[in-house]
């Protein structure tokens, strides 16, 4: 498996979130009921090849949907970025996307603000006292820890 850079930020889940939290709103999600919007992302593992799944947030601003990966450097994104795709469900609908990562802080910035605000009470925790409401500056300062993925249609 390949090591974590230095430079990066990555905000482990705790027990009763990786056992209990994570599988109970997945569960509700792939029962159709998700909690603040949820879905569960499917991935591609980029060493084992098979898919992986985590609930996530999928962000609807200004016309295009995003993922912010609250907790940084997760496996989801490690694996998004070698894939370039992936599935997002909701009880029954599956939708296959393609992603891209964000990396111009003039995308991210509004986009974290916007994430923050909508979500700030479930990961406000990990984005270091960086809030919806601080300057542009703040959070293309934090953008780098919280990677931004623009999610399309898979064609």
């Amino acid at each position: 498996m390949p090591k974590q850079r230095s430079d990066t930020t990555y905000h482990s889940p705790g027990r009763i979130t990786r056992h209990l939290m994570n599988p109970l709103v997945a569960g509700l999600t792939r029962l159709g009921l998700p909690l603040a919007g949820s879905a569960v992302l499917g991935v591609r593992g980029r060493v084992s090849g098979e898919v992986r799944t985590v609930p996530v947030n999928p962000l609807a601003h200004e016309g295009t949907r995003y993922l912010v990966a609250a907790r940084g450097e997760t496996q989801w994104v490690r694996n998004l970025r070698v894939a370039g795709e992936a599935e997002l469900r909701v009880g029954r609908r599956t939708e296959r996307v393609a992603a891209a990562e964000v990396t111009d802080p003039a995308v991210a910035v509004p986009v974290l603000r916007a994430y923050l605000r909508r979500w700030a009470w479930e990961v406000g925790a990990f984005f270091d006292g960086v809030g919806a409401d601080d300057p542009d500056a703040e959070l293309a300062a934090a953008a780098y820890r919280h990677p931004v993925f623009v999610l399309r249609p898979a064609v």
